[in-house]
């Protein structure tokens, strides 16, 4: 896991480029190296070393004149050093270095053989290729300057006040200088038409299971982000399970603004009942205002939804990085898959349903998996989703949708998960915990933290100021003061009109409210401290 910029083309001067490069030394704080090739252009590299801890600096060299610097985790990395790699010779054990060597043996048509989260860039003389993982699971930039020279870079803040125009390299999308943009990633799950198969909760539980196991590859420690919900709770389960088989404790991580918040309440609970080494956090409402502004400089979006929930996150990043851990597993991904949200109750049809859910994965790299990466790296920590591994997904997402909605208003969002974990013999969760209602992050940690938060972005925002918000803010104009005031300070960090035009805001749909909180549907349950009770009936 590290920060990477690679600038193509002549005459960038080698001191600004390291400058460039530590603007992002969050990302990557164990070490930082920079090579320039023959040809002139830059690769530089923040490294967070996760695998072969000694020899795995970047950038790397291929067996000949190929250059690379990688951001990700390759879980495959052994398989492919063992076959279709097994004649090149390795100078490291790192699992980034099979990419250029991939590129040596395949040349552009490497990207689908990688299993991982991944932005990587590869310069073989004039020749380059950079490619990002399916799902865009980590970031990647790109932009041009006033000389024509091309930008990649990890986070934006590197390249903003370089390039001309600049903008979000697409997930499952390489980019060559012969080719232009290819998206080299077509599942079928992305046809809603495919989603037609049957349940088979065996096939979950074991392909989920894998998921987090690969997932489980470190040379350091791993732990869990462990919210007390149904995601991060089952993840947390398989990974105890796998762990102890290795004779290790899993340790996991939650936060709230107290105790009694509902997600610290309920992760208690399942962090006593998988026996993990368990760490609460808590956080003010002050200190969470507190480092708005420098959260928002992190994250490199405006997003009312992304920032409320990244700031229990920062501050529970920084605190598992405190303990000496730098990997966690997440939960992210599955409310997409399985249509979590609440608003999905007011899907009109199954078709519709479907496509919202197919949709909301594809844009995950502008939401969920933004925050996830840029709040955790913002303290060198490492986030990996195994709900997002690519088996899982064609197997998830081409469910027949009708079997996906919920039946009753009875907590039965995710209603295959939940069915395919609820196990009699040796049970993965506690009932009360696997048939818990859908909390969003941002309102789990404590109801009062958004409410809060609304209330005092009202009192910097004028209402002078919200009524000309369009003229200060023609593209994507903000509606409340509270997006409004994370504009402003957006803004202030990054005034190009490229950089406003890198954020996707997230609205739920079907609903009248359109507040992101789960507390705005009509369904959510207002209940700060007790966990749903009642066990959903198919």
């Amino acid at each position: 896991m590290c920060g990477i910029l690679a600038i193509i083309g002549k005459g960038k001067d080698e001191a600004l480029v390291k400058q460039l490069s530590k603007r992002m030394s969050h990302r990557g704080p164990d070490e930082s190296d920079l090579h320039v090739t023959e040809k002139g252009h830059v690769l530089s590299h923040e490294r967070l070393s996760i695998i072969d801890l000694h020899t795995g600096r970047q950038p790397i060299q291929g067996s000949k004149s190929a250059w690379m610097v990688h951001n990700g985790e390759i879980y495959n990395h052994q398989e492919l050093r063992d076959t279709v790699l097994k004649h090149h010779t390795f100078r490291t054990t790192s699992d980034s270095e099979v990419i250029v060597h991939l590129y040596e043996e395949y040349g552009y048509d490497l990207c689908n053989l990688l299993d991982g989260m991944f932005a990587f860039v590869v310069i073989d003389g004039d020749d380059y290729i950079a490619g990002r993982d399916p799902l865009g699971i980590k970031p990647l930039y790109y932009g041009l300057d006033e000389r024509g020279r091309i930008y990649f870079s990890s986070e934006m803040k590197s390249i903003a006040d370089q390039c001309q125009t600049f903008s979000t390299f697409p997930p499952g999308h390489y980019y060559t200088p012969q080719t232009g943009f290819v998206k080299y990633y077509r599942p079928q799950w992305e046809d809603p038409a495919k989603a037609v198969e049957a349940v088979n909760h065996a096939a979950i539980r074991e392909t989920l299971t894998q998921a987090v196991e690969k997932r489980l590859m470190s040379d350091v420690p791993v732990g869990v982000l462990l919210s007390g919900g149904l995601d991060s709770s089952l993840i947390s389960s398989i990974a105890a399970r796998l762990m102890k088989e290795r004779g290790q404790e899993l340790r996991s991580f939650s936060i709230g603004l107290d105790a009694m918040a509902p997600d610290a309440f309920a992760a208690r609970k399942v962090a006593e009942f998988l026996g993990t080494e368990h760490h609460e956090i808590h956080f003010t409402i002050e200190q969470g205002i507190e480092v708005l502004d420098k959260l928002i400089w992190h994250l490199e979006t405006y997003d009312v939804t992304s920032i409320r929930a990244s700031t229990p996150m920062y501050f529970l990043s920084k605190a598992i990085t405190d303990m000496g851990v730098k990997v966690v597993l997440s939960g992210e991904g599955a409310d997409e898959i399985f249509g979590g949200y609440l608003y999905f109750r007011n899907a009109p049809s199954a078709a519709a349903f479907q496509k919202e859910t197919i949709e909301r994965v594809q844009k995950l790299f502008t939401a969920d998996l933004l925050r996830a990466d840029k709040s955790t790296m913002a303290h060198g920590l490492e986030a990996r989703v195994p709900f997002l591994d690519k088996q899982f997904l064609e197997l998830a997402v081409k469910i027949n949708p009708e079997d996906k909605q919920p039946k009753t208003y009875d907590n039965v969002e995710k209603y295959i998960l939940r069915k395919a974990f609820d196990t009699q013999e040796q049970p993965y969760l506690p009932d009360e915990v696997l048939w818990r209602q859908k909390e969003q992050f941002s309102d789990g940690v404590g109801y009062s933290w958004i409410d809060t938060l609304i209330e005092y972005c009202a009192a910097q925002v004028t209402d002078e100021e919200l009524e000309t918000a369009e003229q200060r803010f023609p593209y994507n104009t903000p509606v409340t003061k509270e997006a409004y005031y994370y504009r402003s300070v957006f803004h202030k960090h990054f005034p190009q009109v490229s950089a406003a035009q890198t954020v996707r805001k997230w609205i739920p749909k079907w609903q009248e409210n359109t507040d992101p909180s789960g507390r705005a549907n009509a369904a959510h349950v207002n209940a700060d401290t007790a966990i749903a009770q009642v066990k959903a009936e198919a």
